[in-house]
């Protein structure tokens, strides 16, 4: 299936979550959500697979680098 099928339309516009819900930031605090973005081994998920602009991906790798420092993710997984 293409991704032209919808009639001549074109390419689906995607819509992100940051830009969604208005937020301007990424806050490193919020771990769960940071969490969401990694994979189990604790790399960052490409903004192809997030479906992220270029400024919101490096807003979340921002904020998942502070949160690292701070302590609240880790660095690495821990079954390793």
């Amino acid at each position: 299936m293409s991704r032209f099928s919808r009639f001549g339309q074109g390419p689906k516009p995607k819509v992100t979550r940051t830009s969604a819900k208005n937020v301007m930031y990424v806050d490193y605090k919020d771990v769960d959500t940071l969490r969401r973005m990694m994979s189990p081994n604790g790399k960052i998920y490409s903004r192809k697979r997030l479906s992220t602009s270029a400024r919101e991906q490096a807003m979340i790798a921002q904020a998942i680098k502070r949160a690292r420092y701070m302590g609240l993710l880790p660095y690495t997984s821990a079954t390793l």
